[in-house]
């Protein structure tokens, strides 16, 4: 387990990493990155999304372009208090302080849930899947961006000491562990030479069991 797949490391690194978040944050993960990860997302424009792991509000403020209903959950308050100010009408936009592993709404609250940079921080990723999967409704979908593993043995070391880094077989394990189906994976860069992210869109079986 990498140094900040801990939850409280993760809150002392984001209570100062939120004051240079969005600075930093369009080095690995763009607005054309977000934009192409949304088309895949595909979201119907009624439809009640969580986005987990919401941070600073950049995946939300995109999922609010294609969708009204947008909700968001982070467990650092440092980050979630970054999002409010963004919003014109933050009270709009429901951003709840909380744990991914134990998302505080019931069984198939959501037509579908999105996260962007969170995956990397979760001590037990295919318990967080399962709990997301949880939360929404048979047959929706959901959409996880997470950091491809490095190829370079050293820079894999390094990257894996910190967080979760993972492959596309991986990513494949996690989520049909977790109890998804129709599982796919569409690799995004900033740029050629940047860290690659791996964009996973999976379903909800209809029927949950």
């Amino acid at each position: 387990m990498g140094l900040l797949e801990d939850k409280r490391r993760a809150r002392i690194f984001y209570k100062y990493l939120s004051k240079i978040y969005d600075i930093i944050n369009p080095l690995f993960w763009t607005i054309s990155m977000r934009e192409c990860a949304l088309d895949l997302f595909n979201i119907g424009h009624t439809d009640k999304i969580l986005d987990v792991g919401c941070g600073t509000g950049f995946g939300t403020e995109g999922l609010l372009n294609r969708a009204p209903n947008i909700h968001g959950i982070d467990q650092s308050i440092h980050q979630l208090n970054k999002a409010r100010k963004k919003f014109s009408k933050p009270s709009l936009i429901p951003l709840y302080i909380g744990d991914a592993e134990n998302l505080p709404f019931p069984d198939g609250t959501f037509d579908a849930a999105w996260s962007s940079g969170s995956i990397e921080y979760w001590p037990n990723p295919i318990e967080t899947l399962s709990e997301i999967r949880r939360i929404v409704k048979p047959s929706g979908k959901v959409l996880i961006v997470g950091p491809r593993k490095p190829k370079g043995l050293l820079s894999r070391t390094l990257a894996t000491s910190l967080m979760l880094f993972y492959t596309e077989s991986e990513a494949d394990h996690l989520f049909s562990a977790a109890g998804f189906e129709n599982i796919q994976h569409t690799l995004l860069q900033a740029h050629v030479g940047s860290p690659s992210a791996i964009v996973t869109l999976a379903t909800v079986p209809s029927s949950k069991k």
